[in-house]
């Protein structure tokens, strides 16, 4: 019975065995993450980016005049894109486009057909719950340019 109770010894050679099976499960994790990544989403925004930041700061100053404000929110199958000008009122533009996907892959990406009922832009659009994110264009009736990607995180229904 003692000799079931002896412990085996830990050598140089079993502790080396050990530390590099840690090592290597931990990098071999680390390449499966980096390949997902990597293979799920691109980190592009535009397909120029030089040529898009030539005009970015005047772009952006222009925006910046209008001071709209905006913002998305969906409940019950309903998607609501809320546009405000500086004084509070609801913007009104013949010319909006919104595109609704997964913040981290363009494959859910999709875009979205809105009607303003007196207040916002709504559409009627089923979306499951998850992370998403909301890619609003506009354009003034002075013919500015407004674009604005919104957060849009939507609980699961219990």
């Amino acid at each position: 019975m003692t000799e079931l109770l002896k412990k085996k010894e830990l050598t140089g050679r079993k502790f080396a065995l050990i530390l590099c099976g840690g090592f290597a499960t931990i990098i071999g994790a680390n390449f499966a993450l980096i390949y997902s990544a990597i293979g799920s989403f691109p980190g592009l925004e535009t397909r120029e980016p030089y040529v898009e930041s030539l005009s970015f700061e005047s772009r952006r100053i222009a925006q910046e005049k209008l001071n709209w404000s905006s913002s998305v929110a969906y409940e019950q199958g309903q998607l609501k894109l809320t546009l405000l000008d500086a004084q509070g009122k609801s913007v009104v533009t013949p010319n909006i486009a919104l595109t609704v996907g997964r913040a981290t892959s363009a494959s859910y990406d999709r875009d979205v057909e809105l009607y303003f009922d007196g207040h916002n832009y709504v559409a009627d659009l089923d979306i499951p719950a998850g992370n998403w994110q909301a890619k609003i264009k506009a354009t003034a009736l002075d013919g500015t340019p407004f674009s604005r990607s919104l957060s849009l995180y939507i609980r699961a229904v219990k």
